[in-house]
């Protein structure tokens, strides 16, 4: 299963459980005033979202280059998971602010053995989800997979916290619906602004980190015929690297040959995994006779 099949795969799964989960989380905390069991069917509404997102941006993004889109459709991946993080944290600053009030005003809410068994459903569905999802991860570098690898985790946490909240409610201890609340909202927000992050530095074309580029350094370094190189640039393609990068060899070289040897050195790099495309420009340089 290649990495965009794995991404479409994966948020068809996602839209599916939390649905199921939305709609069991949301009528039952309406109906017992939770705002922690609401915050948490707030999370999985923000989950069906990203979760849909998850499934277009993979589709989109598998899409191969054409005319109009040279280096392919790639870049939809990281413009979705950017939507995805915007409505994360969105979502979770308008429930900061109620679980904040519901705080200062002691507001309860009716304790019911459906919460505690709700919570655990939600509990075992996103441990299924979160473990088939890290499994498509560990084959696919993709963001799309990343973020809702991420969501099925922290759900397990928010949930966990959730039926803390809803046991202390059983012995009247209403405060801590509220604080889990808030600390639901706090983790969204956290969450949806790593995904943020990561996502606006591929969208305004960040170089390649330090680590790839030393890999990619070396391998030109192995070059004899090279003698110095320069003006080495890295540009963002979805998940992979377009690298330009200038070779200086002996300008009594044969034009055959320097072609030759950027041609060898553009294959290897190309073998890369995080390599798009490289492009070798060739420069003579005059060598003193020693």
């Amino acid at each position: 299963m290649n990495r965009f099949t794995s991404a479409k795969t994966a948020g068809i799964l996602g839209i599916i459980g939390n649905l199921f989960l939305l709609i069991i989380k949301g009528f039952i905390g309406f109906f017992t005033h939770s705002h922690s069991m609401i915050a948490d069917a707030a999370n999985s509404a923000s989950d069906i979202f990203a979760s849909l997102m998850t499934y277009i941006g993979g589709k989109i993004a598998s899409k191969p280059f054409d005319d109009d889109h040279n280096m392919g459709h790639g870049k939809a991946e990281y413009l979705f998971s950017f939507l995805i993080s915007i409505s994360m944290i969105i979502i979770a600053i308008n429930f900061l602010f109620d679980s904040l009030k519901s705080l200062i005003h002691g507001a309860t809410f009716t304790f019911s053995w459906s919460l505690v068994i709700i919570c655990i459903i939600t509990i075992i569905i996103k441990f299924c989800l979160y473990f088939y999802t890290k499994s498509l991860s560990k084959t696919n570098n993709s963001l799309l997979i990343k973020s809702n690898l991420k969501d099925h985790r922290n759900d397990c946490i928010i949930t966990t916290f959730t039926l803390i909240s809803a046991l202390l409610g059983s012995i009247n201890i209403f405060w801590f619906d509220s604080i889990v609340g808030i600390a639901i909202s706090l983790w969204i927000c956290y969450t949806g602004s790593q995904i943020f992050i990561e996502s606006y530095n591929v969208l305004m074309d960040k170089s390649i980190d330090n680590e790839h580029k030393d890999i990619i350094l070396k391998i030109i370094k192995k070059y004899p015929e090279i003698h110095k190189f320069n003006h080495f640039n890295s540009s963002p393609v979805g998940y992979k690297y377009l690298i330009s990068v200038t070779i200086f060899v002996d300008g009594n070289m044969s034009t055959f040959n320097s072609h030759e040897i950027a041609d060898k050195l553009e294959k290897e790099l190309n073998k890369l995994d995080f390599v798009y495309l490289s492009i070798i420009h060739v420069n003579p340089i005059i060598i003193e006779n020693k």
